[in-house]
């Protein structure tokens, strides 16, 4: 891979203050990553406010353009948008999941998820934006259909794991979830038909990301897209040895590079090594920024556009910009 070959650098472009407390989560607008939009990017704290970023095309500046607050009564844990970008779900230590959509810019809550029993701790929506995850310190991952008017169904409360489910994420392009809790497991669910009957197909163990090492898995996509059945997931390296304290966030870049935030303030970049294909992939280091942020480092999230632009989001209240550059020589 040409990444290995060339001399690049995590350069800051931005470090956007506002937050009054730690970033949880950040997450890109997907449909802000055409090259004529402005790009767009939610935050979330344990000040209990969302707020939302967007660039300047003009000076490659970000602005804070709208503080979402006096909805949710304590932190705010999760943000994710819908694939149009139309919508914007929060969930909350206060035990719900708040969807928010942009009315003339101004963002409006037009709608609130409760169930929970507890902390809601991660929101994810799937590729369609027909379904949205939520999970929390209950040990529930909940599956909700969206409705016309902007209502939300809940068709399914997944039980299984015997711990707080920290986090729900779908298969970017299946109807495939995955939950993973302090349980020290990944769950895999997905539902054999249209009518909704959700089961967990597998359980990764073994997968804390407190063991201080990342694990790469993959499965036939190309098999369950065909209708022939639930192809399992399988195990095909670990990245160890990097690493020295607990790992909180990693993100995919479009071109294959791995982001890590950790508890040691640093954000290490990944690259698939074209080296000992032999025996499967292997990954290696691509570079690691010491200090990226004074404190841990919560949130990595790459833009989903052409640009490599990488935002992060930390313990120290701070929102970072960086552009992975490519330097001459």
């Amino acid at each position: 891979m040409e990444l290995l070959d060339g001399n690049l650098e995590l350069k800051e472009i931005q470090n956007l203050q506002g937050h009054t407390d730690r970033v949880w989560s950040i997450a890109w607008n997907p449909a802000t990553a055409a090259a004529d939009v402005p790009a767009v990017f939610a935050s979330c704290s344990g000040d209990k406010t969302v707020r939302i970023w967007e660039a300047s095309p003009s000076t490659r500046s970000w602005d804070c353009k709208a503080v979402l607050e006096e909805t949710h009564t304590r932190t705010v844990r999760s943000c994710a948008w819908s694939p149009s970008g139309k919508l914007l779900a929060t969930a909350s230590f206060d035990a719900t999941t708040a969807i928010w959509e942009n009315v003339g810019g101004d963002f409006e809550c037009v709608s609130t998820l409760e169930g929970h029993e507890n902390e809601v701790k991660s929101v994810s929506w799937n590729a369609s934006g027909s379904l949205l995850a939520t999970c929390g310190r209950d040990r529930t991952v909940w599956i909700w259909e969206v409705m016309p008017g902007n209502e939300f169904e809940c068709i399914e409360v997944l039980q299984g794991h015997t711990q707080d489910v920290k986090m729900v994420q779908w298969h970017p392009t299946m109807d495939i979830l995955f939950s993973c809790s302090y349980d020290n497991t990944v769950k895999v669910w997905w539902s054999e038909d249209a009518e909704g009957d959700w089961s967990c197909v597998q359980t990764l163990g073994e997968s804390s990301n407190d063991d201080l090492t990342l694990k790469i898995w993959e499965a036939d996509i190309v098999r369950m897209q065909s209708g022939d059945g639930y192809a399992p997931w399988n195990h095909l390296c670990t990245l160890s040895g990097y690493h020295d304290r607990t790992i909180f966030s990693v993100h995919w870049s479009r071109e294959g590079i791995i982001a890590s935030g950790a508890a040691d303030d640093a954000i290490r970049l990944f690259v698939e090594s074209k080296d000992g294909l032999m025996n499967g992939p292997s990954y290696q280091l691509l570079l690691k920024k010491e200090k990226a942020h004074d404190m841990d480092v919560n949130s990595v999230q790459w833009f989903p556009g052409e640009k490599r632009l990488l935002a992060s989001g930390s313990d120290d209240g701070a929102i970072k910009i960086w552009e992975l550059e490519t330097l001459p020589g």
